[in-house]
């Protein structure tokens, strides 16, 4: 797979503050082994050159874990600071000095959606697409605002969160042509889903690569504890 991956891991973890207080949610433990490790695991099997982590909150702390775990993975793992937060479009824009691909990918650094990248790498430029969305089919959806597709899986609309609804949701990872990001003058503070993939949905082509394969966000507690037995059965540390 020739494509960068940037991996948002500075966030607070405000969701988890009952189970897990004193480190970045990206570092929350999955019996004993932090989350960020089995998201390595998953994309060392894509074999990209670089990995780069959009760090901010308790920052020495992923540059440590990293630094100490590297030596397992045949990946370039790079970092990209926020000294202040920038909100997930700015965490993004601050990491595209790293990114040396055509396209890259973007993904949340605690959500694990088993994506073949792969794939969706080559789905993203056979539709010569400014930005490709890995969706998963959910029933009972009340978490998460649903995407809605055309019949060339070009998203047309995003969904707010209704409860009891069911359909494609957004499952993080993403992505995304570099040259055509950065030819937007964006704020350096903005949100990606918000000022990016809903203002600009009609100037951009925009399209839905519908995965149905095993997805997890652990930014709270209920999934988290799920987490501690699902995760560790999909790979081996």
């Amino acid at each position: 797979m020739i494509a960068d991956c940037v991996i948002l891991a500075g966030g607070f973890g405000t969701r988890l503050q009952s189970v897990v207080a004193d480190k970045p949610k990206c570092l929350a433990e999955i019996q004993g082994v932090p989350f960020l490790y089995y998201l390595c695991k998953y994309l060392q099997q894509f074999q990209p050159e670089r990995v780069i982590f959009s760090v901010g909150y308790k920052m020495e702390m992923v540059i440590d874990y990293i630094d100490l775990i590297r030596h397992e993975f045949t990946m370039d793992f790079l970092f990209a600071k926020e000294h202040e937060p920038l909100g997930t479009g700015g965490a993004i824009v601050n990491a595209i000095p790293f990114v040396q691909t055509d396209d890259f990918f973007v993904m949340n650094g605690d959500t694990l959606f088993d994506v073949n990248l792969t794939e969706m790498l080559t789905w993203q430029k056979d539709k010569m697409a400014d930005c490709t969305l890995a969706l998963k089919t959910m029933m009972n959806a009340d978490r998460y605002g649903l995407v809605n597709l055309d019949a060339q899986h070009e998203i047309i609309a995003f969904e707010e969160k209704q409860v009891g609804k069911s359909g494609l949701i957004n499952g993080g990872v993403y992505c995304i042509y570099k040259k055509g990001f950065v030819s937007i003058p964006f704020p350096t503070k903005f949100s990606f889903e918000k000022d990016y993939l809903e203002k600009f949905l009609h100037e951009r082509s925009m399209t839905g690569f519908i995965q149905d394969a095993y997805f997890i966000d652990i930014g709270i507690p209920e999934d988290y504890t799920k987490a501690q037995t699902e995760i560790p059965q999909l790979f081996t540390c």
